[in-house]
C-alpha cells in the first residue's frame, strides 16, 4: 500500500517528475529506476511521477510504461505514492495506458492536457472525465498550455473537481492569479508544476510540488516547505533565493536533457536520451555546473 493520502494532500507534498534510466544501448534500464527512486525517496519525496514529460514518455512504448511502473512501485510503493503518466491526446490511447498502470500497481494517474490538436473546454472535461472514469485510481490533471497549446480554464477545472476520482491538479501554467482563482473555487489540491514558483503557488494554497530540479534538491525543497508550513516566511524566501540558480539552471534547455547530465555526474542512474532529445554540448554542460554550483548542488 502506498503511504496514507488526505483530501488535503492525496499524494503527498514533495513530489519529483523522475526522469526514465536507459542503458548505454537506449534499453530501459529498470534496475538503473528502481535504484533512482530509491534514492530520490531517501532524499525526502512523498511521491514520483513516473512516464511523465521529465520521463521521456512520448519515446518510451506502452509495455515500457507498464514495466516502469511495476518496478518502481515494487522498489518503494510501500513508502511512496507511485503516479503514472497516461495522458495523450487520444483519449481511447490515453484510457488504455491508465488501466494498464492500475494492473501495473500504480497509486495514481498524471493526465496531461491533450496537446497538438488543439480541444475546446468541453473536449477537456470529456476527455479527463473518460481517463477517471476509466479506473479506480486516483487523477491529477496537467495544466501546461505551453506544451499542450491549451489552457485548463478555472471554470473547467470546477466542473472536473466534482469527479471523486479528479482530486489535484499540476499547475504549470505560470499565471498566478488564475491558479488563485481555481485553488480557491475548485478545491482540487494544487500542486506547483513549476519549480521557479513553488514558493509563490503555496503562498496562494499550493500544498506541493512536482519539481524536476528535485532530482538534485529534494532536501532543499523538503525545507523550504515546512519553513513555509510553520510560517517562517524569511526562511523559506532564504531558501527559494539560494535555489534560483539550480530552477535557472535546469531550465536553460529541455529539463529532461539537464536532469540526466547532473544524474550522471552526480553517479546515479539516468544513461542516454532518446531522439529527438540530445546530450548536452561541453558548453552547456560547464553552464549547468555552474549554476547549480550557486545553489549548493557540486558535479
Amino acid at each position: 500500500m502506498a503511504p496514507t493520502s488526505t483530501p488535503q494532500t492525496p499524494f503527498g507534498r514533495v513530489l519529483t517528475a523522475m526522469v526514465t534510466p536507459f542503458t548505454a544501448d537506449g534499453a530501459l534500464d529498470l534496475d538503473g529506476a528502481q535504484q533512482l527512486a530509491a534514492h530520490l525517496v531517501d532524499a525526502g519525496n512523498d511521491g514520483l511521477v513516473v512516464s511523465g514529460t521529465t520521463g521521456e514518455s512520448p519515446t518510451t512504448s506502452d509495455a515500457e510504461k507498464a514495466q516502469l511502473v511495476k518496478a518502481v512501485v515494487e522498489a518503494v510503493g510501500d513508502r511512496a505514492h507511485v503516479i503514472a503518466g497516461a495522458g495523450t491526446n487520444n483519449t481511447a490511447h490515453s484510457i488504455e495506458l491508465a488501466a494498464a498502470a492500475e494492473k501495473a500497481g500504480a497509486h495514481g494517474l498524471l493526465a496531461v492536457t491533450p496537446y497538438y490538436s488543439k480541444p475546446p473546454q468541453e473536449g477537456l472535461y470529456r476527455h479527463f472525465t473518460a481517463i477517471a472514469d476509466a479506473t479506480e485510481l486516483p487523477v491529477m490533471l496537467y495544466d501546461i498550455p505551453g506544451r499542450s497549446g491549451v489552457p485548463i480554464n478555472t471554470e473547467t477545472l470546477v466542473r472536473l473537481a466534482e469527479h471523486p476520482r479528479i482530486v489535484a491538479n499540476k499547475d504549470a501554467k505560470g499565471d498566478l492569479g488564475r491558479a488563485s482563482w481555481a485553488i480557491a473555487t475548485s478545491g482540487l489540491a494544487w500542486y506547483s508544476g513549476d519549480d521557479m514558483l513553488n514558493l509563490p503557488l503555496l503562498s496562494v494554497g499550493a500544498i506541493g510540488f512536482v519539481s524536476v530540479v528535485g532530482h538534485v534538491v529534494t532536501p532543499e525543497l523538503r525545507a523550504l516547505l515546512e519553513a513555509h508550513l510553520s510560517g517562517d516566511v524569511a526562511k523559506a524566501t532564504e531558501i527559494h533565493q539560494k535555489l534560483l540558480p539550480a530552477f535557472t539552471g535546469m531550465f536553460r534547455t529541455q529539463g529532461v536533457i539537464t536532469t540526466k547530465a547532473a544524474l550522471a555526474r552526480l553517479g546515479h542512474p539516468a544513461g542516454p536520451l532518446r531522439l529527438p532529445l540530445v546530450e548536452l554540448a561541453p558548453e552547456e554542460l560547464d553552464q549547468l555546473r555552474h549554476d547549480l554550483a550557486h545553489s549548493g548542488v557540486h558535479l
